[in-house]
C-alpha cells in the first residue's frame, strides 16, 4: 500500500487558503451594520412622525367640523320656527301701512294709541328676532341679488342703471349667513327705444302738375 500523497496534475488552479477573520475586519461589519440600522431607525421615526402630523391635522380638522357644526345647529336651530314668525312682521307693516296719514297726523284719539301699540309691538318683534341672528333687509336702490331677492315685474326706468331695484314689494329676512326668506321687488330695465317718426308732409304744399307727354 503507497502512503505517499497524491500529486495534482499539472495545470490545475490551487485554491487560495482562507484567511480568518481579523479584529480590525470584524469592527468594520459590525459598524456598517450599526450604520444600516440606524438608517433604518430613522426611517422609521420619519414615518412615524409624519403618520402623528398627519393624524393630529385630521384629529384638528374634526374639531373644527364639530365645533362648526355645534355653532351652526346653535343659530340655526330656529330657521323653522323664525320664518313661520315672518307672517306676523308682515301683517303688522300692512296694519301700519293701513292707517292714513291723515290720521296719523292728527296724532290723538283712539287711532293714534293704536298706530303707536302697533309700531311698539312691530319694533319688539324685531328686535326678538334681531336677538337671535334674524335680521331684515329692504334692498331698495341695491343691485338685483338673485341669491337674497325675487325679481317679481321689471320697471322701464332710464334714470338707474338696469337690474337695479326699484321697488320693494316685501323686505327679506336673513339668519346669519343664510337668507330666509328672499325679498320680493321690482327690477329696473333699460327703456325701449322709441321708433323713428316719419317725416310730416304739410296739407299747404301746392300739388305738382303733371308733366304733358311731347
Amino acid at each position: 500500500m503507497n502512503d505517499q500523497p497524491m500529486e495534482k496534475p499539472a495545470g490545475e488552479p490551487t485554491a487560495a487558503p482562507v484567511e480568518p477573520p481579523t479584529a480590525e475586519t470584524e469592527a468594520e461589519r459590525r459598524e456598517a451594520e450599526f450604520v444600516a440600522a440606524m438608517e433604518a431607525a430613522r426611517a422609521e421615526v420619519a414615518d412615524l412622525k409624519d403618520r402623528l402630523l398627519r393624524a393630529s391635522a385630521e384629529m384638528e380638522n374634526l374639531r373644527r367640523r364639530q365645533q362648526k357644526e355645534l355653532a351652526d345647529g346653535r343659530q340655526y336651530a330656529i330657521t323653522s320656527f323664525a320664518s313661520d314668525l315672518l307672517g306676523i312682521g308682515d301683517n303688522l307693516g300692512r296694519a301700519l301701512s293701513a292707517v292714513p296719514e291723515q290720521a296719523r297726523a292728527a296724532g290723538a284719539g283712539v287711532v293714534a294709541s293704536l298706530v303707536e301699540g302697533v309700531e311698539m309691538t312691530d319694533r319688539e318683534f324685531h328686535r326678538l328676532l334681531e336677538k337671535h341672528g334674524v335680521k331684515k333687509f329692504s334692498p331698495q336702490g341695491e343691485k338685483f341679488d338673485p341669491h337674497r331677492q325675487q325679481a317679481m315685474f321689471e320697471v322701464e326706468d332710464g334714470s338707474v342703471a338696469p337690474g337695479t331695484v326699484v321697488q320693494v314689494v316685501q323686505s327679506g329676512y336673513s339668519i346669519g349667513d343664510r337668507v330666509l326668506r328672499a325679498a320680493l321687488v321690482g327690477v329696473s330695465k333699460a327703456p325701449a327705444a322709441k321708433p323713428a317718426k316719419e317725416p310730416v308732409v304739410s296739407s299747404d304744399a301746392a300739388p305738382t302738375a303733371p308733366e304733358e307727354n311731347g
